[in-house]
């Protein structure tokens, strides 16, 4: 499978909305089901977030966005957020856009901090995290509500090597 990971532009929008579409991607994520087009296409273009997406035949399958800090003693931080289509989950895309992310953050952002926030049930996407060098920093105990009940969420965070 040929993976192209690349910047994200406005005609990514309806793949990008497709992404969101799935419940078990809402469901990993901040976001509410049934977002509109417009809401989704807001998630992604706006001069403080970095959007790279990964492509295959013609099709968006994922993204990584880092949100940078806009408070003047954080800027040297950003948080990431992740999403993979279902159908494409387990195939190393999210890994690639990952290192894409981190990549550009250690080299090009001269960002020290990355953060996210994940469910405390989704292990294999904590494991991924966990080999890229992000480390558990905490627990923000019933933090999120899905499905009808409050959920912890994970905080994980990535110090550039070199820097800790």
């Amino acid at each position: 499978m040929n993976i192209t990971i690349r910047h994200c532009d406005p005609s990514d929008n309806a793949d990008l909305f497709e992404i969101y579409r799935h419940t078990s991607v809402t469901e990993n994520s901040s976001q509410l089901p049934y977002l509109g087009r417009e809401q989704v296409a807001g998630l992604f273009h706006q001069a403080s977030h970095y959007t790279l997406v990964a492509e295959t035949e013609d099709r968006v399958v994922g993204h990584v966005t880092l949100f940078l800090s806009q408070k003047p003693r954080d800027r040297h931080g950003a948080m990431l957020a992740i999403a993979v289509h279902p159908d494409m989950q387990g195939q190393g895309v999210g890994k690639r856009l990952m290192r894409a992310a981190i990549e550009q953050a250690d080299h090009w952002l001269n960002l020290v901090r990355l953060e996210l926030e994940v469910q405390a049930d989704n292990a294999p996407a904590q494991a991924l995290y966990r080999s890229l060098g992000f480390e558990q920093e905490g627990v923000k105990r019933l933090a999120t509500f899905k499905a009808g009940r409050y959920h912890d969420l994970v905080l994980m965070a990535r110090i550039r090597p070199e820097l800790a």
